[in-house]
């Protein structure tokens, strides 16, 4: 734990003291003020995290986290358990959705089994990180260890730690793991807090028998662990998944880098919700790709104050959000470094 606390200690706040210079030269390129919109947000937010008038732009790297939940023994997905060891062999050999996305903007996707049930073994192109073969099933009691839930914590600071050494600028988030969005929506029920009614959506594309079905599990989740809810630590361990704790491991280890992140969808979003509860600073260093059509991530961007840069009715999950918007981003600053300036173009500016 003496890690964690080291890591969080170091994150601070952005250095804004280059605002007004950065916002100046984003004002005198060759364009009305603010007609390229949150594009001209995006660059002011990159610059202000590398605290740079001169943005470079390097590796663009997601990190996919793969992990099995107990509590699918439950009946909350519409997809048997085993779908999510097909879904990484399905990944590892390319074939998966964010496969495509990542190929298609520059991005290595890296596959990590952090808990996944099947063996996996002999599959290659998987980085193999498991802490156990999934969690427990959160209705009966913890889905994990506080020690299970710290390893995953620091397998993703150490994942956004070599990405700094390798040159990577741009992080972004992803996961594999049927029944996940019934975690999600138990920790965004404990830390927004928020009801289970609220935040609790239809996942694989499940009816609403099983959403009503869904929602009680949670409630019970809740009730058998309450004892555990009293910090957002023990909270994740209590209700959360493997892959949602690596995904606030890689946020902590991020900022505390000062390299951005790009933030995928729901589940994402509620490693998210964790690191920042850990850490309100970590906000500084986010991107929000997308909002879900996962009835709850609304709830989320209204009660953490964030707002995301897409919104295309997602619900695939995997880092396909966060893909798309590794694009923007970088068009963001493309423009913020290649575009002419009214003075050096000679373009005439707006009458006073």
């Amino acid at each position: 734990m003496e890690k964690l606390k080291a890591i969080i200690n170091s994150i601070s706040s952005v250095d804004r003291s280059l605002e007004k210079e950065i916002q100046f030269h984003i004002d005198n390129l060759t364009k009305p003020p603010g007609s390229l919109g949150k594009l001209e947000e995006i660059a002011l937010t990159y610059c202000l995290i590398f605290n740079t008038l001169q943005p470079q732009w390097g590796k663009k790297r997601l990190f996919v986290f793969a992990a099995d939940h107990g509590v699918a023994v439950e009946g909350v997905s519409a997809f048997p358990q085993e779908v999510t060891s097909q879904m990484v062999r399905n990944m590892a050999a390319g074939g998966a959705a964010i496969n495509v996305l990542a190929r298609h903007v520059g991005a290595e996707a890296k596959i990590i089994d952090i808990g996944v049930k099947d063996s996996l073994e002999g599959v290659s192109g998987i980085i193999p990180k498991k802490i156990k073969p999934g969690t427990n099933n959160i209705a009966i009691g913890p889905a994990m260890a506080e020690e299970e839930a710290y390893q995953a914590i620091e397998i993703g600071i150490e994942l956004a730690q070599e990405a700094y050494k390798e040159g990577v600028t741009l992080i972004g988030t992803g996961e594999m793991g049927i029944a996940n969005t019934t975690s999600a929506s138990a920790l965004f029920t404990a830390l927004l807090p928020a009801s289970a009614e609220e935040v609790t959506g239809y996942g694989t594309g499940i009816d609403e028998i099983t959403r009503l079905k869904k929602i009680e599990v949670i409630k019970r989740a809740l009730k058998v662990n309450q004892n555990h809810l009293n910090h957002p630590f023990s909270t994740l361990a209590a209700l959360g998944g493997l892959e949602i704790a690596a995904i606030c491991g890689v946020i902590l280890g991020a900022a505390s880098l000062r390299i951005p992140v790009v933030v995928d969808g729901f589940i994402s979003s509620a490693g998210v919700l964790v690191a920042g509860k850990l850490c309100p600073q970590v906000k500084d260093y986010l991107f929000f790709s997308h909002c879900s059509d996962e009835m709850g991530h609304r709830i989320f961007f209204e009660r953490f104050g964030a707002a995301p840069l897409l919104d295309l009715k997602l619900r695939l999950g995997e880092g396909t959000g966060a893909a798309l918007a590794m694009s923007l981003i970088e068009a963001a600053i493309k423009l913020y470094n290649e575009m002419a300036t009214f003075s050096g173009a000679g373009v005439s500016r707006k009458r006073k």
